[in-house]
């Protein structure tokens, strides 16, 4: 396992993480706790020292998890969350005001819950789960995260960027007032190459890749066939002719660099560490097998210029969020 350090904090973090969003039970069916804690175990020891999590995902039940397996590891885990929004609007909406959906107390009030999940004194990265830049200016976001960080709550704080507006942030990188911001960045998504990351290395801000394999579509796992439960998230995410799309994307995709189903995930997640911008990739992942594999790929490294040359071919300009 490899590390980078996450900007300005300092945290030597491992490059692939573990994103914990499916282990939350709720938008994501098909997984048990026992499985997710099997899966998390066996990150840690491979070397995995970063997991990312979120007060929305399963109303606290990521965080709890995540907790208590941070609390059996022998180890250091850096361990981030977020501050869901108040109005329970996924993306920020324009117009909004921070008032309805992030206000001071608020943002107090949802880092003491998820403290209280996590069983810990301090909350090494809290973040906004979404982000309008229409707040830039606004007092509620910056008072709370100045009190958290001066009263010892939280280490460090930064963003998750609104789903494919990467330069939405590049206002908040520049002002120095955060620590990290996490983005989807993805072989379909390269968006934040352009102006993100060069400006995150500026300003020495932490960057998190998000959705490494656009909603498992680059895993080479969804077909024109897949069905997901209703409540399953991936049901509404790969609606309609979508999944149709995804294979048409995909074939392409593996005629060009000349590869095979099985070599698709590895490609695509070693495309996401391939920028030294990057801090780390964060990868949902609810079995062991799926760990190992990942695990695997920090120790393959980089993706070499002749196969990032193809893949910048494949940037796909769509919102499946939408």
């Amino acid at each position: 396992m490899k590390y980078r350090t996450l900007g300005k904090t300092g945290f030597s973090v491992s490059d692939v993480g573990y994103g914990a969003w499916g282990i939350g039970g709720a938008q994501w069916q098909g997984g048990t706790d026992d499985e997710s804690v099997r899966a998390l175990h066996r990150a840690i020891d491979l070397g995995i020292n970063f997991i990312d999590t979120a007060l929305a995902y399963g109303d606290g039940h990521s965080e709890k998890l995540v907790g208590r397996v941070a609390r059996e590891a022998k180890k250091r885990i850096y361990i981030a969350t977020k501050v869901p929004p108040l109005n329970q609007e996924w993306p920020a909406k324009p117009g909004v005001g921070i008032e309805k959906v992030f206000p001071y107390e608020y943002i107090l009030r949802s880092t003491e819950t998820s403290l209280q999940h996590l069983k810990v004194d301090t909350i090494d990265l809290q973040q906004l789960h979404v982000w309008n830049p229409e707040w830039f200016h606004r007092e509620d976001w910056r008072r709370a995260f100045e009190e958290l960080k001066t009263s010892g709550k939280v280490r460090a704080v930064g963003i998750s960027i609104n789903d494919h507006q990467p330069d939405s942030a590049l206002e908040l990188v520049q002002s120095g007032l955060i620590d990290c911001v996490q983005v989807i960045y993805n072989v379909f998504d390269q968006g934040p190459e352009k102006n993100l990351f060069p400006l995150t290395q500026k300003m020495n801000v932490g960057v998190l890749a998000r959705v490494p394999f656009d909603e498992g579509s680059l895993t080479g796992s969804v077909t024109e066939t897949s069905v997901f439960q209703p409540e399953d998230f991936r049901s509404e995410y790969f609606r309609g002719d979508r999944k149709k799309q995804v294979v048409e994307h995909i074939s392409a995709l593996e005629r060009d660099l000349g590869i095979t189903r099985d070599s698709l995930a590895e490609i695509a997640l070693r495309f996401t560490i391939s920028p030294p911008a990057v801090s780390s990739t964060i990868p949902g992942m609810r079995t062991v097998r799926n760990v190992e594999r990942n695990a695997a790929v920090s120790d393959k490294g980089p993706l070499d210029e002749a196969a990032l040359k193809i893949l910048k071919r494949h940037a796909w300009d769509r919102n499946f969020y939408l």
